[in-house]
């Protein structure tokens, strides 16, 4: 099944050969790959450039409450839109923890979820380096741990809050349910609430592309880098592992 079918949205319409007579499933990959490249670019120099605005003054972590808001808002409807304009071509992916979640849930094929999170990651460089030529200033809107925040607290804010977000896409786009067709939604509901609780302390990463594409922009790596690839990893396994509960529990309950 291709991605969008997998997710729940409606599929798309057959295209015409293409004029690069690429076929069958070279053309579908390319097609998909292109999808989550687009929309993670659309997501994340959008959710950039907001955060930009937001830390004008260059401060960062400062625990201004409207300033929080804002950039949580920022990336939270950045990932809606982002959803929105590709769920029909590549899922809507966007994240490489949504994607490995994905596969572990068996709704992507791994090749296909690998090439997936390849682009990713690109498209969050590719927006990282367009934010940062476009804005004056340093860049403010990488990732940094504040306000007192130790490693063990950040990598466990990272993984609770990614789990949020990976279950939610679970519950909302994998399951079949009234929920399908405001997936978009949802989701940019549960990152804005991720946000909300991370910022002040990690900065908020919740999505390695995210994380890597903006601390390539500053040329800065933090010591504690490793905790913006392994929260999400961990938070990815908690959200799957809590679906397969819910599915057991229910194969359990029908059967009785």
């Amino acid at each position: 099944m291709d991605a969008d079918q997998e997710l729940g949205y409606s599929s798309h319409k057959e295209t015409p050969a293409s004029l690069f007579k690429l076929q069958g499933s070279l053309r579908n990959l390319l097609y998909v790959v292109s999808g989550e490249f687009i929309g993670t670019f659309v997501f994340l120099w959008t959710a950039y450039a907001i955060a930009s605005a937001a830390n004008i003054a260059g401060v960062v972590n400062d625990s201004n409450a409207a300033k929080t808001i804002m950039i949580a808002f920022g990336f939270g409807f950045g990932v809606m839109i982002g959803i929105a304009l590709t769920a029909k071509i590549s899922g809507g992916n966007l994240n490489p923890a949504v994607t490995l979640t994905l596969i572990l849930a068996r709704a992507v094929d791994p090749i296909k979820g690998l090439c997936m999170m390849v682009s990713q990651i690109i498209a969050g460089m590719a927006a990282g380096g367009a934010a940062k030529g476009m804005f004056p200033g340093p860049v403010t809107f990488a990732n940094a741990m504040g306000n007192g925040t130790n490693k063990g607290q950040g990598l466990m804010l990272e993984a609770f809050g990614t789990a949020l977000l990976c279950i939610t896409v679970l519950m909302a786009a994998v399951e079949k349910s009234a929920l399908n067709d405001f997936a978009a939604v949802v989701i940019g509901i549960s990152l804005f609430l991720g946000h909300l609780f991370t910022i002040n302390f990690t900065g908020a990463g919740l999505n390695p592309a995210r994380s890597l594409g903006a601390a390539i922009a500053l040329r800065s790596f933090p010591v504690y880098f490793w905790i913006y690839w392994i929260g999400p990893i961990i938070g990815s396994i908690i959200a799957v592992c809590i679906w397969y509960l819910w599915a057991l529990l229910k194969v359990e309950e029908d059967e009785e």
